[in-house]
């Protein structure tokens, strides 16, 4: 491995961690100008607790599913619902999935509703008891009440006064977006992926030759050219052929469309961005952007994303990945499993790479979506460790199930 292959590796953590970061702040703001939207009515009807539950599970991050295992705990919603909830949450590993493959994710996640809805709907018929392990307690868990923020009509006066009396923060933040607006106009974050090329089993010369060449499904006329490529390396070490850069032109083609799409994504979400961080309360921006999401989710991505990556193409140098897992599909199937068991997000995100990859079955990815559930199960675990063994024994079932029917 040399400085250009981790110049790669750097590059793609940086396209990664802005999208994540970026999405994050976003469903933030989201949250906190919709705060107050669920009731006591939801006390009233099980199927309306299951729909909202089904909901918060699929908005990325974890604050959903705080919310729904906090109203389970003060008995607001009842098991199949908080059920569903864990079934459909894929932690901050969503923002990664939308990041690098919306569609699939979509796909995903139609699956993990679909899911949901089933598993809550027999356990709402099965089970008598509908608050397991709860007992007649306060939870010290609180749940996450979004102070609304200003709704005034005189935005105008608002950006004034917020602008006038800039703070440190907002100073920050601003230059922040400016600066990953800059680095995307410039091309240093250019939108190009180049996952594929780092663990799919590629030497280090062909990913110095190849930097720009990456797809995550490759079609029949990039594998042509990629065969084309393999000769022009051998032609290239006595001079370069006309071939070798027709193939050039040729990837440069096919991935100009994949990296434009994904500049346009980071220029329109953080010009979204900008605007909230000039809009925004004071309060906002320090507790919920400033604390929470840079100060928190911030280095963690960052250095989670780098190490994985950084990982898995030090060990495509030794091992070749994909011959393990269609070799030993079902022990991989395990490993998935029992890593989604940890209740915290990042350890899922090697399984998340080599799907986003191609190395990764259908299967064995939404095995480890359906058991993990990043920090969302956390103080449930705190709280009634009965209720978190029964959720997670079931989702070890589904995962299974889901493991040999999608592979």
């Amino acid at each position: 491995m040399n400085l250009h292959t981790l110049y790669i590796i750097l590059q793609q953590t940086l396209i990664i961690t802005t999208l994540v970061i970026g999405m994050m702040m976003v469903i933030e703001f989201i949250n906190v100008r919709t705060g107050g939207l669920w009731s006591k009515r939801l006390q009233k009807s099980p199927w309306i607790q299951i729909l909202f539950a089904i909901i918060m599970g699929v908005i990325p991050g974890c604050l959903g599913t705080y919310t729904v295992v906090s109203l389970y705990v003060h008995r607001v919603v009842n098991f199949p619902a908080l059920m569903a909830a864990l079934i459909t949450t894929t932690g901050d590993e969503a923002f990664f999935m939308f990041s690098l493959f919306p569609e699939k994710a979509l796909l995903i996640n139609l699956i993990l509703i679909i899911t949901a809805i089933i598993v809550a709907t027999i356990l709402q018929f099965a089970l008598k008891n509908k608050f397991i392990g709860l007992k007649d307690k306060e939870m010290s868990f609180p749940i996450h009440e979004n102070e609304s923020c200003s709704h005034s009509h005189h935005h105008h006066h608002i950006v004034e006064k917020n602008i006038k009396n800039i703070s440190f923060v907002r100073a920050l933040l601003i230059t922040l977006c400016l600066g990953v607006l800059t680095l995307v106009l410039s091309g240093v974050i250019d939108g190009s992926h180049h996952l594929n090329l780092l663990m799919g089993g590629a030497s280090e010369e062909s990913v110095i030759h190849s930097m720009e060449s990456l797809q995550v499904t490759e079609s029949p006329s990039h594998q042509d050219c990629g065969e084309e490529h393999h000769h022009c390396n051998h032609s290239h070490q006595v001079a370069e052929s006309p071939s070798h850069q027709g193939c050039e032109e040729g990837h440069h083609h096919d991935h100009g469309g994949e990296a434009d799409w994904i500049r346009i994504i980071l220029i329109i979400l953080f010009v979204a961005i900008l605007i909230i961080v000039i809009v925004a309360e004071e309060h906002f921006l320090e507790e919920h952007l400033w604390q929470h999401v840079i100060k928190v989710h911030l280095p963690k991505i960052f250095f989670w994303t780098f190490g994985v990556i950084l990982c898995l193409t030090i060990l495509n140098n030794y091992v070749n990945i994909h011959d393990i897992i269609d070799s030993k599909p079902f022990i991989v199937l395990l490993i998935a499993i029992l890593i989604g068991l940890i209740p915290q997000s990042g350890p899922h995100l090697i399984f998340l790479i080599l799907f986003a990859n191609g190395d990764l079955p259908l299967g064995i990815f939404l095995a480890n979506c359906i058991v993990q559930d990043g920090h969302g199960a956390l103080p449930l675990l705190a709280e009634s460790r009965k209720a978190f063994l029964i959720s997670k024994a079931i989702k070890v079932g589904l995962a299974i199930f889901a493991g040999i029917i999608f592979s």
